[in-house]
C-alpha cells in the first residue's frame, strides 16, 4: 500500500493558497486606495481536507500514487465579486499574470455555459510556483469567481449534494435550478443599476479617506503641542462630519494640511 506524508505532500499547497490570497487581496487594496472600484470584494482560500482528497481519489478511481499528478483542485481559491461584468474583469486580471507569477492551464465558463444543476461560476486552472526549503513546487490550484448571489445558492447546493451523497431527491433539484435562475435574475437586475452603485460606493470610499486623513491631521498636532488647536478642530470636524457636506470636509483638509506644513508636520 502506498504511503503518503501528508503534511509534508499538502504544506506547498498550502504555501500557494497563502501567498494568492496576498496578490489578490493586494489588487482589491490598491483599487480602493485610488478610490477606484474594486471588481474583487472577497478573497478566501482553502486546502481540501485529507477526507475529501480520498473521496474525490475514490470518486476517479485514482490510485494513491497518482493523487498529486490528476487532482488539480486540493488547492483553491474563491473570489467574490458584486457584480457579473466584475467576474470578467477578475479574469483579465489573472489573464495579464499568465506567464509571469502563474501559468494558465485552462478556464471554465460556466456563467455563459450554466451547469444543468444550475451551477454558475467561473474557473480557472493555474499551475502557480511555490520556492519551499526542498526547492521550487509548481502546484496546480482552481481559481473560482462568481458574485455573492452564485457562492450563496453554490454553497446550499453543495450541503444538499453533501448530504445525500449525489443522490439528491428530485424535487430538491427542482427547486435548486428555479433557485439558480431567480439568483441570476437578481444579479442581472442588479447589473442594471451597477454604475450608480459604483458612484454611491465611490463616494463613501472617498469620505473614509478624507476623515482619516483629517482625524491624522488633527492627531499630529496633538503630537507637536498643539492642544488647543486639536480640541478646535476637533470640534470644527464633528460638526462638518455631521453636516456630510464632502467639499466642506476637503477644504476643512486642506487648511489641516497648510498648519502641518507651517509646523513642519509630518504623517507618523
Amino acid at each position: 500500500m502506498d504511503i503518503i506524508n501528508w503534511k509534508e505532500e499538502l504544506l506547498p499547497y498550502k504555501q500557494a493558497t497563502d501567498e494568492l490570497y496576498i496578490k489578490f487581496s493586494s489588487i482589491k487594496k490598491e483599487y480602493i486606495e485610488l478610490e477606484q472600484h474594486s471588481p474583487i470584494e472577497l478573497v478566501q482560500t482553502r486546502v481540501k481536507s485529507i477526507s475529501s482528497i480520498l473521496d474525490k481519489a475514490n470518486k476517479r478511481d485514482t490510485p494513491l500514487s497518482k493523487i498529486f499528478e490528476t487532482i488539480e483542485d486540493i488547492a483553491g481559491v474563491r473570489i467574490t465579486c458584486k457584480f457579473v461584468e466584475d467576474i470578467y474583469k477578475v479574469v483579465q486580471l489573472i489573464r495579464d499574470r499568465d506567464g509571469k507569477d502563474l501559468i494558465i492551464k485552462e478556464e471554465e465558463d460556466y456563467i455563459n455555459n450554466t451547469k444543468s444543476s444550475g451551477y454558475r461560476s467561473y474557473h480557472i486552472t493555474i499551475k502557480y510556483k511555490v520556492i519551499t526549503t526542498t526547492g521550487c513546487k509548481e502546484i496546480p490550484c482552481e481559481i473560482q469567481i462568481r458574485t455573492m448571489a452564485m457562492n450563496f445558492w453554490a454553497t446550499i447546493e453543495h450541503s444538499l449534494r453533501y448530504k445525500y451523497n449525489g443522490n439528491m431527491p428530485k424535487h430538491l433539484k427542482e427547486k435548486l435550478q428555479a433557485c439558480a435562475e431567480a439568483s441570476f435574475q437578481l444579479d442581472t437586475e442588479m447589473g442594471t443599476i451597477r454604475d450608480e452603485i459604483i458612484q454611491t460606493q465611490k463616494i463613501i470610499q472617498t469620505k473614509e479617506n478624507l476623515v482619516y486623513k483629517i482625524l491624522k491631521n488633527i492627531q499630529n498636532l496633538y503630537y507637536i503641542g498643539k492642544i488647543e488647536k486639536m480640541n478646535q478642530f476637533n470640534r470644527e470636524f464633528i460638526d462638518l462630519y455631521q453636516e456630510g457636506d464632502i467639499d466642506k470636509l476637503f477644504n476643512f483638509n486642506n487648511k489641516l494640511e497648510t498648519m502641518a506644513n507651517l509646523y513642519k508636520v509630518s504623517y507618523m
